[in-house]
């Protein structure tokens, strides 16, 4: 049976998990009165892990193209990765440990998409330590061109998966969670 949540299948959220997303469309939410600070914190975060694998993708193309010295390529792709990677960890963990569990007492119909949204971190956990591998291939044999190919080729499919699983996620996570704030006024730490 296909799990229509999963990550790799969903296409955004049923209807039944859109009950505060409807109501809201992302249009209006900066104009909201409980739109605050820390909700365009939260949502420039998402924006810097879209531009971060942005970055990644852009780079890596750039060397392919021999349009980037290789050794300046391997220096910026582990600094930059390794950033998104720390920097997604504890935005997850932060998010599961706190944020969520607070945000889902105001609204118990999102149950179902509260817990989606941890699967999907689970599930973006193994997509990033698949591109890691891949970098990390791709950085040993950077001066090898016959390996180089093969690594880059296997490091950008990796990265695309990557970046479908995060773009899916970041926006089904935006369609809960700033709903809610919206509805509810924001979480009370």
């Amino acid at each position: 049976m296909i799990d229509d949540l999963a990550l790799a299948n969903r296409q955004g959220w049923p209807e039944h998990l859109r009950v505060l997303a409807d109501l809201y469309p992302r249009e209006t939410w900066e104009t909201h009165h409980n739109f605050d600070g820390l909700t365009r914190f939260w949502l420039e975060r998402h924006l810097g892990f879209r531009q971060m694998h942005a970055l990644l993708n852009a780079d890596v193309q750039a060397l392919l193209e021999k349009n980037e010295d290789p050794k300046r390529f391997g220096g910026k792709m582990a600094r930059l990765a390794g950033t998104m990677i720390e920097h997604l960890h504890g935005h997850h963990q932060i998010e599961d440990l706190h944020y969520f569990p607070l945000l889902l007492a105001k609204d118990k119909r999102l149950q179902r998409g509260f817990e989606t949204l941890d699967k999907d971190h689970h599930a973006i956990d193994a997509t990033l330590d698949d591109l890691t591998t891949h970098a990390n291939a791709l950085l040993r044999n950077i001066s090898d061109q016959q390996d180089f190919a093969a690594n880059a080729d296997k490091y950008l499919k990796s990265l695309g998966r990557f970046g479908q699983f995060l773009d899916r996620h970041l926006s089904d996570e935006e369609e809960i969670v700033v709903p809610i704030i919206l509805k509810y006024g924001g979480p009370d730490f």
